[in-house]
């Protein structure tokens, strides 16, 4: 089952964001702090109830979490040279490493896909970093392609 995230669901969620952070440092140890999550939980209850930035949670018959996507919806209005859009940006996405190969992933992408066609986005973007091959290609696989490259020098 998909749904919204809620209270009940911040423990898993913390444990699942802890999760993300170990990928991510383990990457870029220059920018990620081991042992640290994204947000607080007082943080996560703000993004939960916020309809701009939707959390949605797969879960098991017994409702335990297996999976989650959080969700930014982004407008694009005004600007002299551009178009007028809507998008939905996956701030992120992630599957408990034990429920991976179970098609969480593929689930909640599909889920997600068709929430912004029912909100009447143009798009859904994200972003990967360098180094994390196995989001890349899952992406890949469900359509992503490069919209734009952010490059640095590091110092």
């Amino acid at each position: 089952m998909i749904r919204r995230a809620q209270k009940k669901d911040l423990e898993a969620i913390d444990r699942l964001l802890y999760q993300v952070l170990a990928i991510h440092e383990e990457i870029r140890p220059d920018i990620f702090i081991a042992g640290t999550k994204k947000y607080t939980d007082e943080e996560l209850m703000s993004i939960f109830e916020n309809k701009q930035t939707p959390v949605f949670v797969y879960t098991d018959d017994k409702d335990e979490v297996l999976g989650y996507c959080f969700c930014q919806m982004q407008q694009i209005k005004g600007i002299a040279n551009m178009h007028d859009r809507k998008t939905l940006y996956i701030d992120d996405l992630c599957v408990d490493g034990a429920a991976r190969g179970q098609h969480v992933g593929k689930q909640l992408y599909d889920y997600v896909i068709q929430y912004a066609r029912q909100q009447g986005c143009d798009n859904v973007t994200l972003h990967v970093w360098q180094g994390n091959d196995g989001a890349r290609a899952f992406y890949e696989a469900m359509g992503f392609g490069i919209q734009k490259t952010l490059m640095e020098k590091v110092l």
